[in-house]
């Protein structure tokens, strides 16, 4: 067992945190991630009152240690959406994607619902204003993630962080991560744990459809692409600091660079792509994965990843402090 301010925090036995990806972090893996030990996080940002009455609820009564993830700025254009997740009372809010002011704002009511508060950060300056907001933990997410980033790298970025906090809280490290030889290199760089989504993205109980994990296990990091044409076609108006990382597929190779043309046409496309996502054509949908893609060659058991990556990373851990000798 590997213990870590995190696992003493949230009562956890491992510091492992499956993110909490949108249509694919449901109960279903939030809850097995949860019973191996790690802390299963439920992704309902982009969710509707009858995914959370859904999954969320049926998270809840796995009990344990358990929690959601929601991007403020969808939160905020959805009344009602917040204060149905906290009447399920999750142990533990993941917070993501907000400015200064909804950052402060959902800190608080977070905390007053009594949830230990994590909150996902891209530089020091959001960093800072997560400290002061009284966050719990910190997820410092480095530009390798999949999905939505921005574009430090999580290597610099997590000492940088640390420094900042100088041990006030946990910090979590993500991006990057898919195996025990990364947890083994977060907490050398001092961190309290990783956060993964494309290893758990392939796992069995992930809700990605079947095309989704076939089109990941076959690609390759060379095969990744920063977009912002899923936003668009979507409608979802994401802060343009942030772009999103996605396999590349005939979608991508049309409209990336696109932008205000894919909006201006947008009533006319956007049919035809959600037809395309419903039938899951992996040449339309948006296939987010991070860096990691080349690591990643299977669909396994959250049980498994969890299992694996803290066996690995104990034995690198204990290899490398053997190679630490007194001088003579």
């Amino acid at each position: 067992m590997i213990s870590t301010k995190l696992t003493e925090l949230l009562g956890i036995d491992h510091p492992i945190v499956s993110a909490p990806m949108g249509s694919v972090s449901g109960a279903r893996l939030a809850t097995a991630v949860t019973r191996a030990g790690g802390l299963g996080l439920v992704g309902v940002s982009y969710g509707d009152a009858s995914f959370i009455d859904e999954h969320v609820a049926a998270t809840a009564e796995h009990g344990g240690v358990w929690g959601v993830g929601c991007v403020m700025f969808t939160f905020d254009e959805r009344p009602g959406l917040w204060d149905k997740v906290l009447g399920y009372a999750p142990p533990v809010i993941a917070l993501s994607f907000g400015d200064a002011d909804q950052v402060r704002r959902y800190v608080a009511s977070a905390a007053e619902s009594g949830a230990q508060v994590v909150v996902q950060v891209h530089d020091t300056e959001q960093a800072a204003v997560a400290l002061q907001s009284g966050a719990s933990v910190l997820v410092a997410q480095g530009a390798e993630a999949g999905g939505h980033h921005k574009t430090q790298a999580t290597l610099p970025l997590v000492p940088a962080v640390l420094d900042l906090t100088q041990g006030a809280l946990p910090v979590v490290a993500a991006g990057g991560f898919a195996d025990g030889r990364g947890l083994a290199a977060a907490l050398a760089l001092g961190a309290d744990g990783v956060m993964m989504g494309t290893r758990f993205a392939l796992t069995e109980e992930s809700m990605g459809t079947a095309g989704f994990k076939t089109a990941l296990v076959s690609g390759a990091t060379a095969d990744l692409v920063d977009t912002r044409s899923f936003d668009v076609v979507r409608g979802i108006p994401w802060d343009e600091m942030y772009t999103a990382r996605s396999v590349s597929n005939a979608f991508t190779r049309t409209w990336t660079g696109r932008d205000a043309e894919l909006a201006a046409r947008r009533a006319e496309i956007e049919p035809e792509w959600t037809a395309a996502v419903a039938r899951d054509d992996t040449g339309q949908r948006a296939l987010f994965a991070g860096e990691v893609l080349d690591l990643v060659h299977d669909v396994r058991s959250a049980h498994s990843v969890v299992s694996d990556t803290v066996t690995e990373a104990e034995t690198i851990l204990r290899r490398l402090a053997s190679q630490v000798t007194s001088a003579q």
